[in-house]
């Protein structure tokens, strides 16, 4: 009896465990198994990069919190209504400029997406956002020239521009339902502590009720965040180690359309830092590699990396995981082909 309810008591613990926590704990031993030298780098790696990125989850968290526990979402909710046409033109530019990589932006798209922000403008924000900020169009600008770095930022808004309204004109549809993940949405307590109608209540902290949810709805929203950015860098960290841009990159040469198409599928999948990226590039181009590739390359590399993608598929649904994917490929292509048309008309 007491080896049943043993079991018994295993196989609950087992089921509360959620599996991402599982999913981080078979890398860290695998990695252990096959090459225990690694392990401290990757898991210093993996902290170094949640520390930098906390004050962005522990921004959102808390905003979430406050609209939750205040009722305000619905005041956002109604600022979205009426001005989508704007709001996606709005998000394409912040996204292109803002100084947020691909994983950074998450908390930023899970606060909006639950505030009830239409997905067409958090599309938009979420694709133009990881491909161009100050820092790297400097960087970009040093390592292959002012042309280039413009180029990208064009195309960063161009692409957020494309996917916001490609959104847009599917939304009568029905594609896109239950935009957020059924089985990981983070946690919103009791829809809103107030209708539409009501005005929001700002001294939440004054009302027990909406002190706790604030409470619940922080803690569940970063734990959520936490964890699915934890196994994000844990598969950014192994890709820099054992998969070098560079060796990615060198099958990518060559004139033609299909070098680009090329570069995009091996880009997607690839870890491209936005500050690493240029001089690896720069290398590639006086190799033989057409500037064309090479956008194409940082493009996809940008918007559709492991990381992005894994923290991507843990916030939404597979239609918009899938039309995510989608456009981000297809404007790595376009992008890579119309800067190959564009220096080819200024020669």
């Amino acid at each position: 009896m007491a080896t049943v309810a043993s079991s018994k008591e295993t196989r609950k613990l087992y089921q509360q465990i959620d599996r991402v926590w599982y999913a981080i704990a078979i890398l860290i031993c695998g990695l252990a198994l096959l090459d225990l030298k690694q392990v401290l780098p990757t898991i210093d790696f993996t902290i170094g990069a949640l520390l930098a990125t906390a004050p962005y989850i522990l921004l959102a968290v808390m905003s979430i919190g406050f609209l939750k526990a205040t009722g305000a979402e619905s005041v956002i909710a109604k600022a979205f209504q009426g001005n989508e046409v704007k709001m996606i033109v709005f998000a394409s530019i912040v996204g292109g400029l803002a100084p947020f990589c691909s994983c950074e932006v998450i908390p930023f798209i899970a606060a909006l997406l639950v505030a009830g922000a239409p997905l067409s403008a958090v599309m938009a924000l979420w694709l133009s956002s990881p491909l161009m900020d100050p820092s790297s169009f400097f960087i970009t600008v040093g390592e292959l020239g002012l042309i280039f770095a413009i180029a990208k930022t064009i195309f960063a808004i161009l692409i957020g521009l494309a996917g916001g309204f490609f959104v847009r004109s599917l939304k009568n549809t029905g594609y896109f339902t239950n935009v957020l993940r059924v089985d990981q949405k983070p946690y919103s307590p009791c829809q809103s502590n107030s209708s539409i109608a009501e005005p929001p209540v700002w001294t939440f902290w004054k009302d027990k009720v909406r002190r706790r949810t604030f409470h619940l709805t922080f803690v569940s929203n970063g734990v959520f965040l936490f964890k699915w950015l934890t196994l994000a860098y844990l598969f950014e960290s192994l890709m820099v180690h054992y998969i070098p841009a560079q060796t990615i990159a060198s099958f990518v040469g060559g004139e033609g359309v299909f070098p680009i198409i090329l570069s995009a599928f091996i880009g997607a999948p690839a870890y491209l830092n936005g500050y690493a990226a240029p001089a690896i590039v720069s290398g590639l181009i006086e190799q033989g590699m057409t500037p064309g590739a090479a956008m194409s390359f940082m493009v996809a590399g940008g918007i559709t990396s492991i990381p992005a993608m894994t923290a991507v598929f843990a916030l939404v649904n597979r239609q918009v995981f899938s039309t995510y994917l989608f456009i981000g490929i297809i404007g790595a292509i376009a992008s890579g082909i119309l800067f190959n048309m564009y220096l080819g008309w200024l020669t």
